[in-house]
């Protein structure tokens, strides 16, 4: 017996109107296209054929299945214990800076290889190149500090023929350096993304996700098993996300010449105040904070721009 059935949004709105994900799963296509899914899925309480979404496993088969219907791939696999992100709101990320590309192009958004796209923490899933390359042809130069992270992105990126050639990953070897050591002397990018690590010490992390996961639950849950994984570096950082969006800005001011946008995104909004204060220190030219909305939770890119509009009006011309 189910309980009282809900009603469900035939469509997504607060997701990108582009965005591939604004409709409800279809799991019957999904397990077709991805059979090892199949197991993990099943009628929830309401009726209705779903996952448990508290199990590592079902998030990454679910996960792998997304990109292979709607992004192309033919292998997708990640490391036990490492992050495993929600595929809507990555490629709502990319959407969104899309399109702040495009509002300085008479709204025609740039698609095609010339447009390359820095991922800061590519990470072992290299979601946001996959959907950005599938989506608007960008190249990709992805980051890592964690070379384990790096082999099994360039094992999904090898065993694809739709990205081979078309993604870089560079391991950074200072971890204290975001862009030093990565952008090369006469590259040029034209924009740079990032989902920074939101906590400022392991434990915050998993006091966080517990009490996430109590609330979800409706009970107390004392031990945090993370449903979309996440090493250290991936979780958490030095200062929390405030510190390390306040050093990528101080660090993107040595190449302002380099880049076009700088981005990223900030799931905290009081982080917010100390992020401008740090644009004006820095002598940014521009700045934009773009709202982003999953489920119910809010969340927001801030790009940054050193560039005078002459500038940008060159950067246009020369390589778009």
């Amino acid at each position: 017996m189910t309980d009282k059935k809900r009603t469900h949004p035939v469509i997504k709105t607060n997701l990108h109107e582009r965005n591939k994900h604004r409709g409800r799963y279809d799991f019957k296509l999904l397990i077709e296209i991805s059979p090892e899914l199949r197991e993990f899925v099943s009628k929830n309480k309401y009726g209705d054929a779903s996952i448990d979404f508290f199990n590592p496993l079902a998030v990454k088969a679910l996960n792998r299945a997304l990109l292979m219907h709607f992004y192309g791939l033919k292998f997708w696999e990640i490391p036990n214990g490492y992050l495993c992100p929600p595929i809507p709101g990555r490629a709502d990320y990319i959407h969104y800076i899309a399109e702040l590309l495009g509002s300085r192009n008479n709204s025609k958004i740039p698609k095609g290889p010339k447009i390359t796209c820095l991922d800061v923490g590519v990470g072992a899933n290299c979601v946001y190149p996959i959907i950005g390359n599938s989506e608007y042809e960008w190249s990709f130069v992805g980051t890592e500090i964690d070379s384990v992270a790096i082999k099994s992105a360039n094992t999904i990126i090898s065993s694809n023929p739709t990205l081979s050639g078309k993604i870089e990953c560079r391991l950074q070897s200072n971890p204290s350096s975001i862009f030093l050591g990565i952008i090369d002397k006469d590259e040029r990018l034209d924009l740079t993304i990032c989902n920074p690590p939101f906590h400022e010490s392991w434990a915050a992390s998993q006091q966080s996700t517990l009490r996430k996961l109590s609330n979800l639950k409706n009970k107390k849950v004392t031990r945090a098993e993370l449903n979309f994984g996440g090493k250290g570096n991936e979780l958490w950082t030095e200062g929390g996300e405030k510190q390390f969006i306040i050093n990528m800005i101080k660090q993107s001011a040595p190449f302002a010449k380099s880049c076009y946008w700088f981005s990223t995104l900030v799931s905290k909004k009081e982080n917010l105040e100390f992020v401008y204060d740090e644009f004006y220190r820095q002598k940014v030219t521009e700045y934009k904070t773009i709202q982003m909305g999953q489920g119910n939770k809010i969340s927001r890119i801030v790009a940054w721009t050193f560039l005078t509009k002459e500038e940008e009006n060159n950067w246009i011309k020369e390589r778009w």
